[in-house]
């Protein structure tokens, strides 16, 4: 099999917990010289760190990505003659914990609590509770799916946006891109985990927030192309929603100057709803490896010839 080239910013956390799992694994940093990288016929890591070796000509027969997507392999420059598998099984829970964060604050009214103790005021306001809230999950992909199945226990009513609408586990109904404003507007909360095409860009725009029912909460863990940043502070400013929580923009880092930092009703995150958990990674990455060897088909196997 030759060495591996791990190329991801958590390498020393990878290299421990894929050889936790296979400790005889020849792993290769992708700073190493190119005459060791060039015995390296499979490698793993983020797209956009190998983006460089392979227009410097370096080539892999599986690439295995440490992302959910692959967008930067897609370039009209670089080759496509290898097998490619993206991250697929490992982000689900992180984000759905974020989300779960995010909606037992707003919930418990946790901040207002908070200044409420600073105060010294005794705050006895019943909470409300995720039983019966209306969650739309704008994405009912593979992760889309995933964050359902454990947000589902909480006795939240879920819907959810798909690319081709079909009954789905966990949701009361999926429907088509075309139906995103009519279901916005019976929701008590909206998830964005939609990926960056040219399908969602500035998808939530001014139509988009007016259409959202009153007192709803937007956040957005997929691509901040997706939002047209003007529409959600309007909407904000204006109180037709409860609130947003956002951890991915158009530009990143978030620059100081921006109307978001000081927007009413808006939590800010540093694009972290869905971290790599190396573990994870690590038990996806030996599974396929023994699939690759075995010549069968990989977890998240990506045709180049389909629609990202």
């Amino acid at each position: 099999m030759g060495p591996i080239l791990l190329a991801d910013a958590r390498n020393p956390e990878l290299r421990a917990a894929l050889h936790a799992l296979c400790g005889d694994l020849e792993l290769i940093a992708a700073d190493t010289a190119p005459e060791a990288l060039r015995r390296c016929t499979i490698w793993l890591g983020e797209p956009d760190r190998l983006v460089p070796l392979l227009r410097a000509g370096l080539r892999p027969q599986w690439l295995q990505s440490t992302w959910a997507g692959y967008r930067p392999l897609l370039a009209a420059d670089l080759p496509r003659d290898y097998r490619l598998s993206r991250a697929v099984g490992v982000f689900g829970q992180p984000i759905a914990e974020y989300l779960l964060a995010h909606l037992l604050e707003h919930e418990q009214q946790l901040r207002a609590r908070r200044e409420s103790q600073r105060q010294r005021q005794w705050d006895a306001r019943i909470p409300g509770s995720l039983f019966g809230r209306r969650l739309l999950i704008v994405g009912a992909g593979e992760i889309g799916r995933e964050v359902a199945r454990l947000l589902a226990p909480f006795g939240l009513r879920l819907t959810g946006i798909a690319h081709r609408p079909r009954p789905l586990e966990h949701f009361e109904r999926i429907a088509g891109l075309d139906a995103l404003h009519a279901e916005a507007g019976a929701a008590d909360y909206i998830v964005n985990i939609l990926p960056d095409t040219p399908q969602t860009a500035d998808l939530y725009d001014e139509s988009f927030f007016h259409a959202v029912a009153p007192g709803a909460l937007f956040v957005n863990v997929g691509r901040g192309s997706a939002v047209v940043d003007a529409a959600l502070l309007h909407a904000l400013q204006e109180g037709r929603l409860a609130g947003a929580v956002l951890d991915v923009f158009r530009e990143e880092p978030l620059p100081a100057q921006h109307p978001f930092w000081d927007a009413p009703g808006l939590t800010l995150t540093g694009h972290i709803a869905g971290p790599l958990v190396p573990a994870a990674l690590a038990r996806l990455f030996v599974d396929n490896l023994a699939r690759y060897q075995a010549g069968e088909a990989l977890h998240g196997e990506v045709d180049f010839a389909g629609a990202y």
